[in-house]
């Protein structure tokens, strides 16, 4: 039987480039000689350090940046507060993996109200969408695509 899986993920290699170009280009820049501005990574946890807020702001425009061009979507980014404690100002920025169970029940409630013979379940951290017929898979898909979720979902393990 057809199906496919609703997923949110983030290419944590294509995030680790992204931090690494992001601290190259801080410490060639200008404005930011002689600060210990960075971008420390820690699985999901990107941690802006910076002296002040304003510095905070532009290492966040200049990760942001990279992100797009690495093809990473920004919408799973949980920006956090930025805080200062001394001299130093610091900002934690999240990028959500997976699908909490709220939005799965959201998704899976939105594919039963479309009227399409095919099943969702969920399973963990994704929801599985299975029919009989491939047309009815794809009208799914653009009808998930066409609910505007505020995280990225991916379309993945599709099997006929």
């Amino acid at each position: 039987m057809p199906s496919f899986d609703v997923v949110s993920e983030v290419n944590l290699h294509e995030l680790t480039n992204a931090v690494d170009q992001t601290n190259r280009e801080v410490g060639n820049r200008f404005d930011f000689k002689g600060s210990n501005a960075r971008v420390e990574q820690s699985e999901n946890v990107l941690t802006l350090t910076a002296e002040s807020e304003f510095q905070v702001d532009q290492i966040r425009d200049i990760l942001i940046t990279r992100m797009a061009k690495r093809d990473i979507d920004t919408g799973c980014l949980d920006v956090g507060e930025t805080s200062t404690v001394g001299r130093e100002a610091r900002q934690v920025i999240t990028a959500r993996q997976g699908i909490d169970k709220e939005l799965a029940k959201k998704i899976v409630k939105r594919v039963k109200d479309s009227k399409l013979k095919v099943q969702a379940a969920v399973q963990g951290e994704q929801v599985r969408i299975t029919g009989k017929k491939r047309d009815d898979l794809q009208a799914v898909m653009a009808e998930i695509r066409q609910a505007g979720y505020d995280l990225p979902l991916q379309f993945t393990n599709f099997r006929d």
